[in-house]
């Protein structure tokens, strides 16, 4: 009988999984899942209504999206393992026995995950940063509003009787392989990215009352947590023993898929928001701006250095709901970037901000939001649609250069994500304000299969991630070559960019707004 390995990718609003062959390295069947609540920012189930900024899911969407997906891929399969990409920071309370809170108390928000997007523990965030500590020195002196920290502090000052039955506290994807496994088996890149875990420091203490308690130690990327228990083999036909790997941060799971095993790669995942990784193997530096750092927690024997942007994807797909150019979603798409080919850099004298949900390089602050200068009576909105292309590719661009000014060697740049492939303007552009040739790997489904080859890496079915990567990840590639004249306009708005980026007035404006 073929046996086969499994990656799940829990994205945003929907899991994807992909069945491999192992003796071929080849995709055989992927499944996509919807979550049947999707991502609550108006209301919980119950109609109760939710503040700004608030951004939640239902833990048990996690569950049906793994049942559906396992069933439909492995049933009647011998699957030796699974991996999993979760998106982070996503995290939840629950009792000790792995019970969410939802189920226990539903018409409380904070009973609820608390998707990446999150938005509503940037004061918390403040006050953590403010206590300073040498734990800090890994993130630039302050954490995020999206972090864990954050929000279980979030927690434990708004709703103390909901943080008082909180037994533990967990990322989704940590949750997820405990639910499976039947043990609580967390991720080091959850703990050390959005927790700020340190090996022989543990993790720090901010105030929270019995924090330690409600966390456990983590365990490096490639490790086994378990087995798929009896019961979830009997739901989804899986046949024999099938390990599951420990979870790893969605962004970073994809290294391996398209060939980023070596030092001097800097990556870029391209999604609903970008997850920017760059790979190193000396001792951490990190470069001003830049959100942190870790090692073994993303690949085994290296440092990854993490930043992003918080609004990628989801900016365009803002625009083009917001002011339709066409009878459906596809189709205004497809019009956008046909008619924005022809507008050449720089003819819209347009100026964005790519701040749409807050940012992370370099302020890491949730209440900055996105500009457009320079709009008057003659502009159109293609115009506008190519300045919010180019606001994505500036904010790339800033942390590319964080890195370069930081003495970091860039051997090669890669992109990827269903993005990467289907948005040829996207990347031509980024390659023009880049300056330089990007890397876009040929491959499909390419976060869930990062997944598949973090579980084969755990069982020993490949020795190192280079082994996995070559088994079974891009099969190749297509190269993007900058326009060079295009560079030399987008250099000049790249200038004024970075000067908006520093600009203190108009991010305390911008704070002003959201107070109001």
């Amino acid at each position: 009988m073929n046996e086969y390995i499994i990656g799940l990718d829990y994205g945003s609003a929907s899991a994807r999984g992909v069945l491999l062959d192992i003796a071929t390295g080849q995709e055989v069947a992927s499944h996509v899942h919807n979550y049947r609540h999707g991502t609550l920012t108006k209301s919980l189930p119950d109609g109760t209504l939710l503040p700004r900024s608030w951004a939640l899911q239902v833990a048990d969407d996690y569950l049906e999206a793994a049942r559906d997906i396992l069933g439909r891929i492995g049933n009647g399969k011998r699957v030796r393992s699974i991996g999993f990409g979760f998106t982070a920071s996503s995290p939840l309370p629950c009792r000790a026995d792995g019970t969410p809170l939802h189920r226990i108390a539903p018409n409380a928000p904070h009973a609820y995950v608390k998707l990446w997007k999150h938005g509503a523990a940037q004061p918390q965030s403040e006050r953590i940063s403010a206590m300073g500590g040498a734990w800090l020195d890994n993130f630039n002196g302050k954490v995020s509003g999206e972090w864990l920290m954050a929000k279980a502090a979030q927690i434990a000052e708004e709703a103390p009787e909901i943080w008082a039955v909180t037994d533990k506290f967990i990322e989704g994807g940590d949750w997820l392989v405990w639910q499976l496994t039947g043990v609580e088996a967390r991720g080091l890149g959850f703990a050390a990215y959005k927790a700020q875990f340190q090996d022989g420091h543990g993790y720090p203490d901010v105030g929270i009352p019995d924090m330690a308690s409600r966390l456990s130690d983590p365990l490096p990327v490639g490790t086994p947590a378990g087995d798929l228990t009896d019961e979830w083999l009997a739901d989804t036909g899986i046949i024999g023993s099938c390990t599951v790997a420990v979870a790893v941060i969605d962004s970073h799971v994809v290294l391996p898929a398209v060939g980023a095993v070596q030092a001097g790669t800097f990556v870029a995942a391209l999604g609903t928001s970008a997850g920017v990784m760059m790979l190193d193997d000396q001792p951490p530096r990190l470069p001003k701006g830049i959100e942190g750092v870790a090692f073994n927690g993303a690949l085994r024997d290296l440092w990854c250095y993490e930043a992003g942007q918080a609004s990628f994807g989801d900016t365009l797909a803002w625009f083009v709901d917001a002011f339709p150019n066409g009878s459906t979603p596809a189709e205004s798409f497809a019009n956008y970037e046909a008619e924005a080919r022809q507008v050449p850099a720089g003819a819209n004298r347009l100026l964005a901000l790519d701040w749409w949900n807050g940012n992370r390089v370099p302020h890491a602050r949730s209440d900055l939001s996105g500009m457009i200068l320079g709009l008057n009576m003659q502009t159109t909105a293609v115009e506008v649609y190519r300045a919010l292309i180019e606001a994505l590719c500036y904010g790339m661009r800033l942390m590319h250069d964080l890195f370069a000014e930081g003495g970091f060697a860039i051997d090669k740049v890669i992109m990827t994500s269903g993005l990467a492939s289907r948005n040829a303007l996207l990347i031509q552009t980024m390659a023009d304000v880049l300056g330089r040739e990007i890397i876009v790997p040929k491959i499909a489904n390419a976060t869930a299969v990062g997944a598949a080859i973090h579980g084969a890496f755990a069982t020993g079915m490949v020795a190192n991630y280079a082994d996995g990567a070559a088994r079974f990840g891009a099969r190749g590639s297509r190269r993007v070559v900058p326009d060079m004249a295009a560079h030399a306009t987008y250099e000049q708005l790249f200038e004024s960019y970075r000067t908006l980026v520093g600009d203190r007035v108009l991010q305390d404006t911008m704070r002003k707004l959201q107070e109001l």
